[in-house]
């Protein structure tokens, strides 16, 4: 019987969508507004674009309850609100909805505020079906998605996916750093730190050889960069690893043996091949592009997943571990 896979593309928008989408949507939205007020961290972003497009003063959540606008600090009134009136009308930002616990905390903090106006509750993208949730919305993107603007920060993502450490945590190293000798473990013992994740890794996976282990694990730590296992490619020597030209390969063998659901890459050609040989999605840092898997990777991951996952249950219900 063939089964019917259910689709994994990953819904993604940019920071330059997600202005197209705003632009586009603003017309919707009612003529007389007076402040936008975002919702952090995400809806902030959102909400600036909207500020900006319609010449309003903005104010994050905090900020608006305790009375003060971004920019200047200056507090909500005659001179700051643009047309206010004895109930100013207060749209409130948050950059996208699905289960709405953000936007539930925005509506309970406003509730006890005290504040005479009369606010629009917004997200620019919400899933499918939960539109009535809220006033306004830009568009539908349905899950799984994720977005520019907070994909080095989700706490979802972050935890449960693979990351390089070359050229996203750090640069890669120059040509004459990287001699396979003095001026290597130079490089890896100094270079600064391109970016510290917000939550812990799950896997670290780089192509740097296993002998340079204590060396990364001493930097990883110098900067306190939280991870769950780091894997390293277990070859002699770099003259060896060119010649088998095996990064990609390498990187995407311990994504496939994972159940996590992403990899940070840099290189945009290992990112293809990663997406490619494991049929799971893909980041790549330096292009800021989500790569997909082609279909029929995909559906060999989600068939090799599916059995995995009925082999457990098999063993567990026969009491076999």
């Amino acid at each position: 019987m063939k089964v019917a896979l259910p689709d994994m593309t990953m819904q993604y928008r940019s920071v330059a969508e997600l202005n197209a989408d705003i632009v586009a949507w603003l017309p919707t939205l009612p003529r007389d507004l007076s402040l936008v007020v975002g919702i952090p961290r995400s809806g902030l972003l959102a909400a600036n674009l909207i500020a900006l497009h319609l010449n309003l003063p903005l104010a994050d959540l905090d900020g608006f309850i305790a009375n003060r606008t971004l920019g200047g600090g200056e507090r909500i009134g005659e001179r700051t609100v643009r047309g206010a009136s004895s109930r100013p009308k207060v749209l409130i930002v948050d950059d996208s909805y699905d289960r709405g616990t953000a936007m539930a905390t925005a509506r309970q903090l406003l509730s006890t505020s005290n504040r005479n106006c009369a606010y629009y509750f917004a997200a620019i993208y919400v899933s499918p079906g939960t539109g009535s949730a809220v006033d306004y919305f830009a568009s539908e993107v349905a899950q799984p998605r994720a977005f520019e603007w907070n994909i080095m920060h989700h706490r979802n993502l972050i935890p449960n996916c693979c990351m390089d450490i070359d050229g996203v945590l750090c640069r890669d190293p120059l040509e004459t750093e990287n001699d396979d000798g003095a001026g290597y473990v130079k490089f890896l013992t100094e270079v600064p730190p391109r970016y510290i994740p917000t939550y812990k890794v799950a896997y670290l996976v780089t192509s740097r050889l296993e002998k340079y282990r204590p060396q990364t694990e001493a930097w990883l730590a110098q900067h306190q960069i939280p991870y769950g296992q780091l894997r390293m490619l277990d070859l002699p020597n770099a003259q060896e690893r060119r010649r088998l030209g095996c990064y990609g390969s390498f990187k995407a063998s311990v994504y496939r043996s994972t159940e996590t659901v992403m990899f940070y890459e840099s290189s945009i050609g290992q990112a293809r091949e990663i997406a490619n040989r494991t049929g799971k999605f893909v980041f790549c840092t330096d292009t800021r592009q989500m790569i997909q898997p082609r279909a029929t990777a995909r559906s060999r991951w989600f068939v090799a997943t599916m059995s995995k996952r009925l082999l457990r249950k098999t063993r567990s219900f026969l009491g076999q571990t």
